[in-house]
């Protein structure tokens, strides 16, 4: 591993822990030239044997950054914490590797995504969809609020309804 500050390679590992629910290792490390202590994650290789068949035909390897990005954008300046990001990026990647062997939808990945981040935050949830099923009026727009809010009130009659 390279230092980030001299970019040499000789460092020691200070510490090492598992993290993200067994699915990965975090290890502390201090450069044996400069001194400087940087963190580095390893995770399973397993992913990157997993395709992703966009909507356009094209294939790609599946990259869980780009799921990330996805779920943050939709949670920009809303009260959701780091934590409930990497959480909805966890599962979903836990259930990409249970139903799917080598390739999957790229569509399918935004039913994961829209599923867990629904019970995260809904407006969130609302502005992944807007994204994701790529709305062409306000009314379709309006028609998924008006469907949330339903299934809210269905699904839980003492939560506050969104957008009151």
């Amino acid at each position: 591993m390279r230092c980030p500050s001299c970019r040499t390679d000789s460092d020691k590992v200070i510490d090492s822990r598992t993290t993200d629910g067994g699915r990965a290792i975090r290890r502390r490390r201090m450069c044996q030239e400069c001194g400087r202590r940087f963190t580095t994650k390893e995770r399973i290789e397993e992913e990157l044997r997993l395709s992703v068949i966009k909507s356009d035909g094209s294939v790609v390897l599946y990259r869980r950054e780009k799921v990330r990005d996805g779920v943050e954008r939709a949670c920009y300046k809303l009260a959701v914490t780091e934590e409930q990001i990497t959480g909805v990026v966890d599962r979903v990647e836990e259930d990409l590797f249970r139903e799917h062997d080598r390739e999957v939808r790229s569509e399918e990945i935004g039913r994961y995504v829209a599923r867990h981040l629904r019970g995260v935050n809904p407006v969130a949830y609302v502005r992944f969809m807007s994204v994701y099923r790529k709305y062409s009026s306000v009314e379709e727009f309006v028609d998924e609020i008006r469907e949330i809010r339903e299934r809210a009130v269905h699904d839980s009659p003492q939560q506050q309804a969104l957008f009151e």
